[in-house]
């Protein structure tokens, strides 16, 4: 599986990802984003989406370990991932972009804009991907 996560640099950008090579993706509440969070499996793999005023995917990541326990939720019942850094991506994606092309238009990212943690299609991963890439 192939997956989009996305988060504030203000909080937590890729160049921190860069830095610590690894990190516990938590503190997400969402019910949807947390069905996407348990589905997710050591190695599958991640394009990094910063939002705030970068509003792009800018690198790639993968899953390090399989879904646990999230240490940010008292409850118990939410879960985190550990991902590893990937590569920086050539050129962000912008968002604009993506919205751009009607390839997209069923894409959760332009669907549903507030989900942080969604599936990529196979057949759009490529396309992310090679936009990027050149």
């Amino acid at each position: 599986m192939r997956w989009l996560i996305k988060g504030d640099p203000a909080d937590y950008g890729f160049r921190e990802l860069e830095r610590d090579r690894r990190t516990l993706w938590d503190g997400i509440g969402n019910a949807l984003a947390q069905k996407h969070l348990r589905a997710m499996r050591k190695g599958d793999e991640l394009l990094v989406y910063e939002t705030g005023e970068v509003r792009a995917v800018v690198g790639t990541a993968r899953v390090a370990a399989a879904p646990r326990a999230d240490p940010a939720d008292p409850t118990g019942k939410r879960v985190a991932v550990e991902i590893a850094v990937g590569k920086r991506l050539a050129r962000p994606i912008l968002l604009a972009e993506i919205k751009a092309d009607r390839a997209f238009r069923d894409f959760a990212l332009v669907r549903i804009g507030r989900l942080s943690v969604m599936p990529v299609p196979d057949e759009l991963w490529p396309r992310l991907t090679g936009t990027a890439e050149g």
